[in-house]
């Protein structure tokens, strides 16, 4: 097994771990925060960030499985089943939406975190999960970014189908909203409707620049070593 299988399989497991430990373990009582879950109870699954880490667990056990069964050369004859989905997953919605969560949280987390995370949680949600949830997933995908060439889907395909993925997301939390009457995330309470469609759009155009950062540091960081590898092998 490579240090890169080795790598892959400690990522996969510890963010497997991090959903295991948030789904089992994580007891809000409703008197501390009621978000409406005796009338409607989607457990974990009202999150972004619980959506997001799953993601995450599944793209980086497919790059297991594509080091051990597939390849990773950069531009190999035949590519096996398994490098189609790793090459697709990363671009498309694993790297843009640790860098939207990751980023959005701490940003508004820095701003009110009674926003987003209010500090009566601390004692439920422990440090280390926190961490897990929202930065690790930025470190490792930003780094598999660079660890591995994959080429970018059309930019028309890509962003279709992530904004597709945050479309059923957003109608998720409205559903979850109509039975309970409860918003997953308290900033959207203090938020009159015109509010919230702003806060919306500005999140969409969020997401999209997140994959076009994406797409662009792919181009540059595999052009640049591209270019290095052209010049010494003509020397």
């Amino acid at each position: 097994m490579s240090w890169q299988s080795v790598g892959h399989f400690l990522i996969a497991g510890h963010f497997w771990y991090g959903c295991y430990y948030d789904w089992y373990h994580v007891k809000i009582p409703s008197s501390i925060v009621d978000l409406g879950d005796s009338k409607f109870n989607t457990h974990k699954l009202k999150y972004l960030t619980y959506w997001d880490a799953l993601i995450q667990s599944i793209f980086f056990t497919i790059c297991l499985l594509n080091d051990l069964v597939g390849t990773n050369e950069q531009f190999p004859k035949r590519k096996p089943l398994i490098r189609h989905f790793k090459d697709a997953l990363l671009p498309i919605l694993a790297f843009p939406l640790s860098m939207f969560v990751g980023l959005t949280f701490w940003g508004l987390y820095a701003l009110d975190r009674e926003l987003i995370f209010p500090k009566v949680l601390d004692q439920y949600f422990p440090a280390w999960l926190n961490q897990l949830m929202h930065t690790n997933i930025m470190i490792f995908s930003f780094l598999e970014l660079l660890i591995s060439y994959r080429k970018y889907p059309s930019r028309k395909t890509g962003l279709t189908i992530l904004l597709a993925f945050m479309l059923i997301y957003l109608t998720w939390i409205h559903y979850v909203h109509s039975y309970t009457n409860k918003w997953v995330y308290p900033i959207l309470e203090v938020m009159n409707f015109p509010m919230r469609i702003g806060f919306f759009i500005v999140m969409a155009l969020f997401i999209v620049a997140m994959y076009i950062m994406g797409e662009t540091i792919n181009r540059f960081w595999w052009e640049r070593k591209s270019t290095n590898k052209s010049k010494k092998l003509k020397q």
